[in-house]
């Protein structure tokens, strides 16, 4: 399992390199800021949508902080998805970083 900056991560979608965004806050979570194009798959719901992952597609997850993100990052890593990665301090850092206009 990698991880990846708010900084690396906004220059992969700027090259047009954008991987899969899966972020794992609750719905209400994700309402009030998420990143454009993610998809919310929250930490309970990890389990039943797995047939909805390719298991080699590069996919970095995402949480608030980045703690429940590492641990699906880790999960899915055991379960044999290769291309994961976690975004280090999560949305927040995100938001303070790439997009300070976003609501926290």
């Amino acid at each position: 399992m990698k991880s990846i900056t708010s900084v690396q991560l906004k220059e992969l979608i700027t090259q047009g390199k954008v991987p899969v965004l899966i972020d794992v806050r609750e719905a209400w979570e994700y309402n009030i800021c998420h990143i454009d194009g993610s998809q919310n798959i929250p930490l309970q719901e990890v389990d039943s949508s797995l047939a909805k992952l390719d298991k080699d597609a590069e996919t970095v997850i995402i949480c608030h902080h980045g703690m429940r993100s590492l641990q699906v990052a880790n999960y899915l890593c055991s379960l044999g998805y290769k291309n994961i990665m976690n975004l280090d301090e999560g949305i927040d850092m995100w938001s303070r970083t790439v997009a300070p206009e976003m609501p926290h």
